[in-house]
């Protein structure tokens, strides 16, 4: 590895080669207030509400008009395998501050804008606005993390993850199947 090349090269493969047909949801996680995370064993993800328990309905980074959190960051999706390249500790893998965690594939060749993913019972649509790594994501991983997710090939991989909307409301759980659904 040259001195300019990221930490998580070495890891490429492994993210690339996660599941395209069937992948599984990993973990579930909330935040009742900012900085606080609650990991739950299930939830009910509604398009009213979002993830029940989540700050995302009392209002968010990205609003409408009137106010209202935005619909297109309802959700906030990442791949467990970068999780593991960037921090081995599963336990500090709430602090991303993502709602799904999931062992599955979610790059620009496989996912597009619209395209949607049932997740057990629940649909939801994934939108055009970029999950990107910020001040708070370099923080708690470290520079050379943000540097990853941001980076060309990072974007590609969409390694920070992908935002979606809830269009069928259900409750998902831990272990849930995520695939890939006609829309």
């Amino acid at each position: 590895m040259t001195a300019t090349a990221s930490p998580y090269e070495e890891h490429l493969d492994y993210i690339r080669e996660s599941p395209r047909e069937s992948g599984e949801l990993k973990l579930i996680v909330v935040r009742p207030k900012e900085n606080q995370r609650t990991v739950l064993e299930s939830c009910l993800l509604s398009l009213a509400g979002g993830a029940d328990g989540d700050n995302w309905a009392d209002g968010c980074w990205k609003s409408l008009d009137d106010g209202s959190p935005h619909p297109d960051v309802q959700l906030a999706i990442m791949n467990t395998r970068v999780l593991e390249s960037i921090e081995p500790s599963s336990d500090r893998w709430p602090l991303a501050g993502d709602t799904l965690y999931t062992d599955y594939c979610l790059d620009t060749e496989h996912l597009q804008p619209g395209d949607r993913l049932a997740i057990g019972e629940c649909i939801v649509e994934i939108t055009e606005v970029p999950h990107l790594g910020c001040g708070k994501f370099k923080d708690r991983y470290g520079k050379d993390a943000l540097r990853f997710v941001n980076s060309p090939v990072g974007k590609e991989l969409r390694a920070r993850g992908v935002y979606a909307r809830v269009v069928q409301d259900a409750v998902v759980n831990t272990g849930d199947r995520i695939a890939k659904v006609a829309s």
